[in-house]
Formats: structure tokens, C-alpha cells, sequence
């Protein structure tokens, strides 16, 4: 058996050496790390009527010294009914990046336009990850002091500013 020495090669190097042909070993192929899930207790959740009587404006912010992540889809839940809004455009979770100090904001749309049914319910809960308990609004101050009257309800995603989600919202109304 004949020894052979072992001769110490950066990282870098190495790297390169081990891709495959017209491969480059990079800095930058190193993901920095994703900010971490926001804490609930450092989110301010708002709920606001928004001038029209099937549509209510949410909005979120990060009261935190740091940068974090909610979930790209608002969870907005009515009541006792079942499931949450569904978001618009469809769409699976991801996540969202909130920096320290700033907010998003949503539209929802409580009612379909062509629905011939309704349910009239008492409050509505948002949260900005479904891992969290939410903040929960009455009817009343949401301009709604007889319910708020729901039928396959949706939601934007979180957006940089208010015009933009009730743009979408726009878009996505029958």
C-alpha cells in the first residue's frame, strides 16, 4: 500500500473542480437566510370598512426591530363558518417578506356580486399566518352593524400599498 499525500484545497477551489464542465463555482450561489416567521405578538392587524357594503380593507405591520415573514395569503375567517376566504389570484402559500417597521395591505371581498345566497355573521377574524390566532373585528366596527353578510368570500395577497390590493380585488370582481 503506498501512501499519497493530501494536499489542502480552499473551498472555493474545490468546488470548482468538482462541477461539471462549463460550471462556475460562485459567492453568490449561497442563499442568505430567509428572515425568519414574523412573531404575532409584534404584527398590528387592522380591519376597516372600505366603502362598499361586500368589501373590507386588512392591513398588517411589523412593529418589530427586524425583518420577517408572514404568509403571502391573508387568513381572514368568518366567524363560525367554515374555511377562510380563498385568495385571488389562486394561489398556494409562500411567504411573504415584511421589513421592520412597514405594512401590507389586502382587500376582501365578503360577497359574491352574483351569489342569490348570503349568511349574515357577527365578526370576522385576520391573521397574516395561518399559525397564528388572528385578530378578530366585530360587524359594527366594520360598518356592517347588522352582520357582515358573506357568500364565498376572497382575498388579495398581501400588498406594498392599500391601491394596490383594491386594484386586484377589482380585477377579480364578476
Amino acid at each position: 500500500m503506498r501512501i499519497r499525500p493530501v494536499i489542502a484545497v480552499p473551498a472555493t477551489l474545490a468546488l470548482a473542480l468538482l462541477a461539471p464542465a462549463g460550471a462556475q463555482a460562485t459567492s453568490s450561489a449561497v442563499a442568505a437566510p430567509a428572515p425568519p416567521t414574523c412573531r404575532e405578538s409584534r404584527l398590528a392587524v387592522a380591519a376597516t370598512a372600505s366603502g362598499r357594503p361586500d368589501a373590507v380593507r386588512v392591513s398588517i405591520t411589523n412593529r418589530g426591530a427586524h425583518a420577517c415573514v408572514i404568509d403571502r395569503i391573508p387568513t381572514v375567517v368568518f366567524d363560525d363558518l367554515d374555511g377562510a376566504a380563498q385568495p385571488v389570484p389562486g394561489s398556494e402559500s409562500a411567504p411573504y417578506r415584511l421589513a421592520a417597521g412597514r405594512s401590507a395591505y389586502a382587500a376582501v371581498r365578503t360577497l359574491d356580486p352574483t351569489s342569490t345566497e348570503l349568511r349574515l355573521v357577527d365578526r370576522l377574524t385576520v391573521a397574516g399566518d395561518p399559525s397564528h390566532r388572528g385578530r378578530t373585528f366585530d360587524a359594527a366596527s366594520l360598518g356592517a352593524p347588522g352582520g357582515i353578510r358573506v357568500w364565498e368570500p376572497v382575498t388579495t395577497w398581501w400588498h406594498p400599498s392599500q391601491a394596490a390590493a383594491d386594484a386586484v380585488l377589482a380585477q377579480h370582481t364578476h
